[in-house]
């Protein structure tokens, strides 16, 4: 609402879609999201009972580990799953299993908000995964893990918002350029085998699969 009806006009020549929005890649997209928050749901459910007998590393106790803890366990937990996002992606990404495993997320074409959590249900359940894990693997405070999991929903809906916030020129600093934003995640969804990361850009560099264009462009619709 705040981006397509407040701020709708201010943001137009911002605008990185070459073809107007449809209600029902919109409706599609509710759709799927509402799925994968069932499954998040009883992801969530799952890893409260868990903490309840005991067997998960979540606390309560702020002074357990230091407060300096509950910063670098939420970097720890971003760098983490930017890893294993990237790595997954690019598996869904492959002929064989796209179309019953990420189909769902691309099914729209252009990224609109509401894409940004809609997932079939196989890659639901793979995107939920990892917190269930981690709570396993990590020592994290609830904080820290209710922080991360604010952080990939803020930052998924602002990579899909079909808006580009970050002036042209931050790509030649550090945190247009080592940070995911709004034009390097629309590039993936028209070239699809381009930008596989969530949060940072390091993996598709590191690896080769950043459009090598994408450091010149000069305007969102420019790619």
């Amino acid at each position: 609402m705040l981006f397509y009806l407040v701020l709708g006009k201010s943001l137009a020549r911002q605008s990185l879609r070459l073809k107007p929005l449809m209600s029902c890649s919109i409706r599609k997209d509710i759709e799927l999201s509402i799925l994968s928050a069932v499954v998040f749901a009883i992801s969530g459910a799952f890893i409260l009972s868990e903490y309840s007998l005991g067997a998960t590393l979540l606390y309560t106790d702020l002074w357990k580990y230091g407060l300096w803890y509950l910063v670098v366990s939420f970097i720890a937990v971003l760098v983490l799953q930017d890893t294993y996002f990237y790595f997954i992606h690019r598996i869904f990404h492959q002929p064989l299993i796209f179309k019953w495993m990420h189909y769902g997320h691309h099914r729209s074409g252009e990224p609109t908000p509401w894409s940004s959590s809609a997932f079939d249900l196989p890659e639901a359940i793979v995107q939920a995964f990892f917190f269930v894990s981690v709570s396993f693997i990590v020592p994290l405070h609830f904080i820290t893990l209710v922080a991360a999991l604010i952080t990939m929903t803020v930052w998924a809906v602002f990579t899909h918002l079909g808006f580009e916030l970050f002036p042209s020129s931050s790509k030649n600093y550090w945190l247009g350029k080592w940070l995911i934003g709004s034009m390097h995640h629309s590039i993936h969804h028209r070239k699809y085998k381009v930008h596989y990361g969530l949060y940072f850009t390091f993996w598709d560099k590191l690896l080769g699969t950043e459009d090598p264009n994408y450091e010149n462009e000069t305007h969102p619709r420019e790619f």
